[in-house]
């Protein structure tokens, strides 16, 4: 670690190709006001790579932390216990963490978001950078990739790809992400390997919107028609062998591919139904890893020394929505009433042996560096919870349906909420539905979720809080199953988004916090962390707390 003269010394030297808006970073940090880690966090998203490497100290970039360990090729065959899809497994419209896993085998993004401190990394582009305004990014591209069919990248693919995404026509999943962010035809070709994207609005964090992130967002050709499980058609370090539905697939080594060739020769992934059986492949050697591993349900991989159980910290969380314009939550003291009731040290606790932090009803993770720390955090108070719902009408409490989906810890959550709520005089019943009964038919218009009063979602990690404050709390949201409506918030957010500096998102982010702990239109109680587990031989294995999973540097030993 350099010393703190040194760091001083390196970061004046990298002042120069900084610009305004990373100068400001700089002068930030010197005053204490922001910590090395947000000082490279902001840096990397600006693609200040100067500044990047003056605070992290030279610090290896992941993908090459993993290659360093080994150069060798150990033709092995990995062997993954996988969920089955959701539905049929498209870029475009993947939702579910088992199908974008399996589009992260072929598939690669601008930019690589490792979820640690140390930031974006290129992948398919080399830099970035915004103008002045933050409403037109620029992206250099990486020369001499080439797609599995032969044909090679350029900004032409990049544009026709998020042209799609951001398509309102195409049934695009990643609307979520861009919807008043990037408009179709907003990606802009400037030269061969020069894309510009003209943005609705300034955005500070854009870059990990066309990232691993935005799961949605790897890089097809400008003439990809479709059937997307006919070729998993990507630039990566593997290749479709073969798809079947609803029974696996198998990748193979990418001999053409632009980086280091991958070690294993095939990585095999067979579908099972739940993670019971994941787990039951594992403990009967039929299988090296598993992603998605859950606290209460893998209790035996974690006390057996043939397993290794790793974990990386996340803003994956649970959001207990209430629908405001429903009664009786239309009234908030009942909103804030059911939060009260939630001992959220119990939860990280029981549900994740310490695998989670607390939440603070708000999709500000503590991972995140524009969450604001001097918020108070809520904590559970029976008492106060009765005299709220006392002053809102409901001396004797009241009954209302908790609706939610069967997946992961989301049935034992439900439990608690049920006793807690019993604690202060709410009869809560509950319905657990099969995540296609929940979420419908892949569509976000009519399906349980988005109209039951009061309602359990799962969000999975993403790096930064964007997604989290529009889609579900924006008015106009696609995913607002709160029902929520308030124009102060709907400013605050368009300011966050668009400023540019960290300490500026930090303090517009303690004012949606805590207008979020008022209004209390749902209860966020923990964000948790992403777990893997692999038998002890295998090594390399690289994740992300989004549900990704490479295995480019894995390797199997006797």
């Amino acid at each position: 670690m350099k010393k703190p003269q040194a760091l001083s010394q390196a970061l004046a030297a990298a002042r120069r190709d900084a610009g305004e808006p990373g100068n400001h970073a700089i002068d930030e940090f010197l005053a204490h006001r922001i910590s090395r880690r947000e000082l490279l966090r902001y840096a990397s998203v600006l693609g200040y790579s100067s500044v990047v490497l003056a605070a992290g100290g030279l610090a290896v970039p992941q993908r090459a932390r993993a290659q360093a360990g080994s150069h060798a090729s150990s033709n092995a065959t990995i062997r993954v216990a996988h969920l089955t899809p959701a539905g049929r497994v498209d870029p475009l419209s993947v939702a579910d963490a088992a199908g974008l896993a399996l589009v992260a085998q072929t598939g690669e993004f601008l930019i690589d978001d490792p979820g640690d401190a140390s930031g974006l990394k290129s992948a398919l582009a080399l830099a970035w950078q915004s103008n002045e305004k933050g409403d037109v990014w620029t992206f250099k591209l990486r020369p001499n990739v080439r797609f599995h069919d032969g044909k090679p990248l350029s900004a032409k693919d990049v544009a026709a790809t998020f042209d799609r995404l951001a398509d309102p026509a195409s049934g695009s999943a990643a609307l979520s992400v861009f919807k008043g962010v990037l408009s179709k035809g907003g990606a802009r070709v400037v030269d061969e390997h020069t894309v510009a994207f003209h943005l609705d609005a300034p955005n500070g964090n854009f870059p990990y919107y066309v990232s691993s992130d935005n799961y949605n967002a790897v890089i097809l050709p400008a003439d990809f028609k479709g059937d997307y499980e006919a070729s998993f058609i990507g630039t990566g370090p593997f290749k479709l062998e073969r798809y079947e539905a609803k029974r696996g697939a198998s990748f193979v080594r990418n001999p053409d591919y632009w980086g280091e060739k991958a070690l294993p020769a095939r990585v095999q992934f067979v579908f099972y139904a739940d993670s019971q059986a994941q787990i039951l492949a594992l403990q009967g050697r039929q299988a090296d890893v598993m992603g998605d591993l859950t606290v209460q349900g893998g209790l035996g991989i974690f006390n057996n020394p043939e397993f290794v159980v790793q974990g990386v910290r996340s803003s994956a969380h649970r959001q207990i929505h209430m629908r405001c314009d429903t009664a009786p939550f239309t009234d908030k003291r009942v909103r804030q009433a059911l939060a009260l009731a939630v001992d959220r040290e119990v939860l990280v606790r029981g549900l994740f042996k310490g695998r989670a932090v607390v939440g603070n009803d708000s999709p500000f993770a503590p991972i995140f560096p524009s969450t604001n720390p001097s918020v108070p955090q809520r904590h559970v108070d029976i008492a106060m919870a009765k005299k709220l719902l006392a002053q809102a009408g409901h001396p004797n409490g009241f009954a209302a349906t908790l609706t939610t989906e069967k997946f992961m810890e989301i049935p034992d959550l439900a439990v608690v909420m049920q006793n807690a709520a019993k604690a202060i005089g709410v009869t809560l019943t509950l319905k657990v539905e099969s995540q296609s009964q929940y979420y419908g038919k892949g569509t976000f218009g009519s399906s349980d979720w988005l109209d039951a009063p009061l309602g359990i979602t799962d969000y999975g990690h993403r790096g930064v809080p964007n997604l989290f404050l529009n889609a579900p709390l924006v008015g106009s949201g696609a995913w607002n199953a709160a029902h929520f409506h308030n124009a102060q918030y709907d400013k605050l957010v368009a300011r966050f988004v668009g400023a540019i500096d960290v300490a500026s998102q930090k303090q517009i982010a303690g004012e949606i916090e805590r207008l979020l702990l008022d209004e209390t239109p749902m209860i966020i109680p923990y964000f948790f962390d992403q777990l893997i587990a692999t038998r002890k031989n295998l090594t390399g294995v690289r994740f992300t707390a989004i549900s990704q999973l490479y295995f480019d540097r894995a390797q199997l030993t006797a």
